[in-house]
């Protein structure tokens, strides 16, 4: 349930709804707009009438919030959130690029990989230190040793960074080095991580499951948010379907969707849904057309010879060019890029 406060009314009464909601053993969500504020009622709020709020003054009507992901649904917030990654904002008019390389493998590479995308355009990093890979035999990524570079990366270039966090155990460590959290599709419904960076006042990139209903990427946002951490970024990375061109198929549909669903920023990441370079440029543009707050775009300085992702990765000369069609996409649909 939501109480919708008239625009006229004053601190004192909305104090006035908060306590009453709390008297009755529920939390509260306050979302202060511009004309009026709503608060949110947070819990099992079925027994209560609606009729308790509607009379106290101030109020202008109460509504039921049918979706089971209140917090992250535009009922509770109808406003645009904006998440801001260091001084970087995602979900404003402008359009965001977070690149680098899949995996950080020496400090010469991700330096020279930090360097190519910011004189290319990138707002922020991302690379990773703990790698999430199919076969054991894989390289799983440099660990602290890999913050501690990603770090190094930030001080060069006066970017922040981002990287992925595997497990609960992991989030103070990873915390340390990074000014954002990235959960990754293997560990969208971890719940236990969730909760953890949801305790934290990191942002966090969402990515949605391989095989996720976009309910249930928004139900994985809720226990994050519900947590108290409000800083959240939906990514979409493409989903599992019968078609095999490409690694996974790019959802552009859930953009539009998910930006109609709920006020969180949507970032689309072309990399891992294509599996191949050549078919990044025309995703990446396509989901800036299709309304994309941002994009997450592997980059690497020597993609032949990358450890994890080279087929997927661009050079930093395709890259640059890729950005400056970026611009033009954007400025076509309204938008600039940061």
């Amino acid at each position: 349930m939501i109480i919708v406060m008239k625009s006229s009314a004053t601190t004192a009464q909305v104090d006035h709804v908060v306590a009453r909601v709390k008297s009755l053993g529920f939390d509260t969500h306050l979302s202060v707009g511009e004309e009026r504020t709503i608060i949110g009622i947070i819990g099992d709020e079925r027994p209560v009438d609606d009729d308790a709020f509607s009379l106290m003054e101030g109020v202008e009507k109460t509504v039921r919030v049918l979706t089971k992901y209140k917090l992250a649904s535009r009922d509770f917030h109808p406003q645009n959130t904006i998440v801001h990654i260091g001084t970087v904002a995602i979900g404003g008019n402008q359009v965001v690029a977070l690149a680098g390389p899949c995996a950080i493998e020496s400090e010469s590479q991700i330096m020279a990989a930090a360097q190519a995308v910011k004189k290319a355009g990138a707002s922020v990093i991302r690379a990773g230190a703990y790698k999430p890979r199919t076969s054991p035999y894989s390289f799983q990524g440099l660990g602290e040793e890999g913050l501690k570079l990603l770090a190094q990366a930030r001080l060069a270039t006066e970017l922040p960074v981002v990287t992925e966090v595997m497990s609960s155990e992991q989030v103070d460590i990873v915390a340390k080095y990074t000014d954002a959290f990235q959960i990754g599709t293997r560990n969208m419904q971890n719940y236990n991580l969730l909760c953890a960076v949801g305790s934290t006042d990191k942002p966090v990139i969402l990515k949605r499951g391989m095989m996720s209903k976009l309910e249930e990427l928004l139900m994985s946002a809720e226990y994050i948010l519900s947590r108290g951490n409000d800083q959240v970024i939906l990514c979409e990375r493409g989903i599992r379907t019968f078609e095999t061109a490409t690694r996974n198929t790019l959802d552009l549909s859930a953009v539009p969707v998910l930006k109609q669903l709920s006020h969180l920023p949507v970032i689309v990441d072309p990399s891992h849904a294509a599996g191949d370079w050549h078919y990044v440029p025309s995703l990446s543009l396509a989901a800036i057309a299709v309304g994309a707050d941002g994009l997450l775009i592997e980059v690497h300085p020597d993609p032949e010879h990358a450890l994890s992702d080279g087929a997927q990765s661009l050079t930093p000369e395709r890259f640059s060019t890729l950005m400056n069609n970026v611009r033009a996409v954007a400025a076509a649909v309204g938008r600039e890029v940061a």
